[in-house]
């Protein structure tokens, strides 16, 4: 039997087929906190509780195309680097039928944010997870997309995600001590990133406070 005849007399129907979707965990900072992208639902099941954006997969679509379609719909965003975060297959995870989502997480700064769609916003991401209602299992999506940031902050350049293409020192530590969620030393942290930066000409104007030099990051950093 040849391959084409074993596909023509195929039974694709003696096998379950769940469906696929995927979740975008994006994060950004605001007000200082760490914040999470959440769409309030408008219907069952879940209706009028937060969840995260998402999407179901289409039979013709990659999973990536899937999560670049979510985050258009949803934000009017575009362009962004999303990574996969994990792979979600509880059995009872969606009332309405079996579902399997491959979640993504991303970070933005702020700066870049463009008006939200309606039923959108960020949340403080500790803070709702404590006191909001959150739908399906995304509380635990959420929960793991802050502890893999928390541990890639520590040997990648992730955090320089979260700040404009220039930036001061300052700027860039208190990035790291709100992921981390904890204070830094000045010197011990300089010393950690000095091989990730490079200086500009620029200063900041100082009116307020003391001109501080402007940095950006280092071309050779992946």
């Amino acid at each position: 039997m040849t391959e084409e005849e074993f596909l023509q007399q195929y039974h694709r129907e003696d096998y379950d087929r769940p469906s696929v979707t995927v979740d975008l965990v994006l994060f950004t900072i605001l007000d200082e906190t760490l914040q999470v992208l959440l769409t309030k639902r408008r219907e069952h099941p879940f209706q009028g509780k937060l969840a995260l954006a998402g999407t179901f997969v289409g039979i013709a679509e990659s999973l990536d195309e899937a999560a670049m379609r979510a985050l258009h719909q949803k934000t009017g965003l575009h362009d962004i680097y999303f990574e996969q975060l994990y792979t979600w297959g509880n059995l009872n995870r969606d009332p309405r039928m079996r579902v399997i989502s491959v979640s993504y997480y991303a970070l933005v700064p702020a700066e870049s944010l463009t008006p939200l769609g309606e039923d959108v916003a960020f949340y403080p991401a500790e803070k709702i997870l404590q006191h909001g209602d959150i739908a399906f299992d995304h509380a635990q999506i959420i929960r793991y997309g802050i502890e893999r940031i928390r541990n890639k902050v520590n040997y990648t350049d992730i955090a320089f995600s979260l700040v404009p293409e220039e930036f001061t020192l300052p700027q860039l530590q208190k990035v790291y001590e709100i992921i981390l969620g904890q204070k830094l030393y000045k010197a011990n942290f300089r010393k950690k990133i000095a091989d990730k930066i490079q200086p500009t000409e620029k200063m900041t104007s100082g009116e307020a406070h003391r001109p501080s030099r402007i940095y950006r990051k280092k071309e050779s950093i992946c």
